[in-house]
């Protein structure tokens, strides 16, 4: 018997609304321990993945001493409203300017070998677990080692 998604996937799914800022988002993950979450809407369908990579990005993009041209643009000649630096940058962007889309996902009955082809064809790290379109789980590559060093020889017949 394959194992599936619904076998080896954390239930307990942490999420984040698309107005989330970085700062939450940061202290979410670094309070569970986790390193993404989904974004899901109000009515609980998963618009995208956040990652710790996707929060640092807007971190590493720009040294904060350099203006980017299209700043000095704006400006034109006069220097540019430290609100309006304040509202760009990092630590003020949303979940829904850094996440990734659309969500790779994959269903409840998946198979282990289909999940692991998900994640290495798309170069994800985890997979969100959907059932009839609700999030029901997660599952990370973790998991997927996990579940082989418990079934190694049912997995390799799969394969």
């Amino acid at each position: 018997m394959l194992l599936t998604a619904a076998d080896i996937m954390t239930t307990r799914v942490r999420t984040v609304r698309p107005d989330a800022s970085v700062a939450e988002i940061a202290r979410l993950l670094s309070d569970n321990g986790i390193s993404a979450v989904p974004v899901c809407d109000d009515q609980g369908h998963i618009l995208g993945m956040l990652s710790e990579g996707d929060l640092l990005q807007p971190v590493g993009k720009e040294n904060p001493t350099k203006r980017a041209w299209w700043l000095n643009l704006l400006a034109e000649g006069s220097e540019v409203a430290p609100s309006f630096l304040d509202c760009i940058s990092a630590e003020n962007q949303l979940a829904r300017h850094l996440m990734v889309t659309p969500a790779i996902t994959a269903s409840a009955d998946a198979t282990v070998p289909e999940l692991a082809e998900l994640l290495v064809h798309h170069r994800i790290k985890r997979l969100p677990i959907l059932r009839d379109g609700e999030l029901i789980g997660i599952v990370s590559r973790a998991d997927l080692v996990r579940a082989l060093a418990r079934t190694p020889d049912t997995i390799a017949e799969a394969l």
